[in-house]
């Protein structure tokens, strides 16, 4: 198939566009790389160009032809939502409605969104399924949440059009063949942050709240390896491309870890102590967000292959390794 990619730059675009290319699509990333790297593409053809430039987003779509579009461009940090929310609106909202105008206009009717666990907000019951009510507390989870809404009533008003929306938990790791991973400017992920502490690059590591009602006190998260949310975007595509009808999808373990845990499994991965300081809860972080994922194994047949949380942490170590300082 054809694949329209936005933000494959990225650290989760460009594990889904290696594993595309690995798989005989053909791909086009389309990325304004304000945080993405020109590098990271392993496959297919880029195109530099911001969603937000209508024209060019849809010449860039009418040249191509894509069966399908898969949507990852989006700004994702959580604290600066708050700081600065309209940025959030244009870029995570604004901009997937040029996108979805554009594939309309253009005759793309299969579409893969990149959406988050953020749209439930502080869920009552654990794990949540994709029937959880939606109450995000940050304006990130609500910009994601807005757009899911415009797939819903696109598709209800467009009968040609079906979508796939994978509400991602947190994503971790690298790639197994070490060739892409994390390489954000600023390190926002819990686990890059506590290996860029091993490296050196920073003095401690932050942990933000002790004092959640978990049994450590501090945050609980379902940590989902990257190359395993890629297979899911691999079979949502299959699934689109054999007829299936629009749905929305939590990409998830069914379990989680605690910060604390997480900084354990650094420790024993890397061989290296490091300092730890207790920091004041980050405004809008959840006290636990863990998926039930019965629906989409079921939907898509997707079996996740690295749910190992010392697995994880090797691979993002590998990684990080490679980086250097």
């Amino acid at each position: 198939m054809r694949v329209f990619v936005t933000g494959g730059a990225g650290y989760i675009g460009s594990h889904i566009v290696k594993l595309l290319g690995e798989s005989g699509h053909d791909v086009l990333t389309y990325d304004n790389l304000s945080t993405g790297n020109s590098w990271a593409v392993l496959y297919g053809t880029l195109v530099e160009g911001d969603l937000a430039d209508k024209a060019g987003l849809k010449a860039a779509l009418q040249e191509f032809n894509p069966d399908a579009v898969m949507h990852f461009a989006a700004s994702i940090v959580v604290p600066e939502s708050v700081a600065h929310p309209l940025k959030y609106y244009r870029n995570n909202t604004a901009n997937t409605l040029n996108l979805l105008e554009s594939a309309k206009e253009t005759g793309v009717n299969k579409f893969i969104f990149s959406s988050t666990a953020a749209v439930y907000g502080m869920p009552e019951n654990l794990p949540v399924n994709e029937e959880t009510p939606l109450k995000p507390i940050n304006p990130y989870g609500t910009s994601k949440m807005v757009t899911e809404f415009a797939l819903r009533d696109m598709a209800y008003a467009h009968s040609d059009f079906h979508y796939v929306s994978l509400r991602y938990f947190n994503v971790a790791g690298a790639d197994k063949d070490n060739k892409i991973g994390q390489a954000y400017k600023e390190a926002t992920h819990l686990i890059t942050r506590a290996l860029k502490t091993v490296k050196g690059e920073q003095s401690h590591l932050d942990i933000f709240g002790t004092d959640y009602p978990t049994p450590d006190g501090t945050c609980l998260r379902d940590y989902i390896h990257v190359d395993d949310l890629a297979s899911a975007h691999l079979a949502a595509l299959m699934y689109l491309a054999d007829g299936g009808s629009s749905t929305v999808l939590n990409c998830g373990y069914g379990h989680g870890y605690s910060v604390k845990e997480v900084v354990d499994a650094v420790k024993k991965i890397t061989g290296i102590d490091f300092k730890t300081i207790e920091a004041p809860r980050r405004e809008g972080d959840p006290a636990a967000l863990i998926a039930d994922n019965t629906k989409i194994k079921k939907t898509l047949g997707w079996a996740p292959k690295y749910d190992d949380l010392l697995y994880i942490v090797k691979t993002a170590w590998d990684w990080e390794s490679k980086l250097g300082k």
